[in-house]
């Protein structure tokens, strides 16, 4: 049982590096299918700003609240800018983008390409001479990379946004003394630690849905297993990646 477990972790493993190894080096060769790579911009980072803005906004609200109350017991309450930022930036914005693209963007694409494979659209794809991961694969790949980092920025703001709004209404702290404190607390290393992950998450969203879409087979039933495996295996994935880049951005810019 545990044998035959390693194997399929094995050549699961194996198979996602050959995908992701082809849909890089794909970004090289012509055709380029530039227009397709703009559909899915459109498509998957466009339509994932309502839900990015309300999870910046409504987790920034929420730590203002609570740094608040734990800063209060030291008179520290004019602070909170600053902690709501450095969260933001370094570390909830963007898992939280990333987490909230796996379940959307990386399981539409899971869908997508999974009811591609149960119809044989993938197999005429291929009898006609195309190229399924160049055609496919890069294009959103490139889209979620591309859109990563911009949907995090927004995230960020709409969450120092909304912890603005409850230091100010709920808190009674001036606004210039949040806005003030809260740039002070970021620098350089932090903007870009925190601009820098999102493009290894919007990689392991996009590549981790495609490759289980491909992976699809059984009909619907199989279609939403390879859903459920894309979402679950991204959000683990993207958890695991965020504290080895912690740690390689850390030893960078200490």
């Amino acid at each position: 049982m545990f044998m035959s477990m390693l194997i399929a972790f094995i050549v699961e493993v194996q198979e996602f590096s050959l995908l992701a190894g082809k849909a890089i080096m794909n970004l090289f060769r012509r055709p380029r299918y530039i227009r397709e790579t703009l559909e899915q911009m459109d498509l998957l980072g466009v339509g994932s700003l309502p839900i990015i803005l309300l999870t910046g906004f409504f987790t920034g609200a929420v730590l203002a609240l609570q740094t608040a109350s734990s800063l209060r017991s030291f008179g520290a309450v004019g602070l909170t800018g600053q902690l709501v930022s450095v969260s933001l930036v370094r570390e909830l914005g963007p898992v939280l983008s990333a987490l909230m693209l796996a379940g959307r963007v990386g399981s539409g694409i899971a869908s997508e390409l999974g009811s591609m494979m149960v119809t044989d659209q993938i197999n005429a794809m291929r009898a006609l001479g195309t190229d399924p991961i160049k055609k496919l694969v890069t294009p959103r790949m490139m889209a979620t990379v591309s859109l990563g980092p911009l949907l995090t920025a927004v995230c960020d703001f709409f969450g120092l946004v909304g912890g603005w709004l409850v230091s100010m209404y709920e808190l009674k702290l001036r606004s210039s003394l949040y806005w003030s404190v809260a740039f002070d607390g970021l620098n350089y290393n932090d903007l870009i630690g925190g601009l820098t992950k999102p493009l290894v998450f919007g990689f392991i969203v996009a590549l981790v849905g495609c490759h289980q879409g491909l992976r699809t087979w059984g009909g619907t039933q199989g279609v939403g297993k390879s859903t459920t495996r894309s979402v679950v295996i991204a959000s683990l994935m993207v958890i695991i990646s965020d504290f080895f880049l912690n740690k390689l951005i850390l030893g960078l810019t200490e």
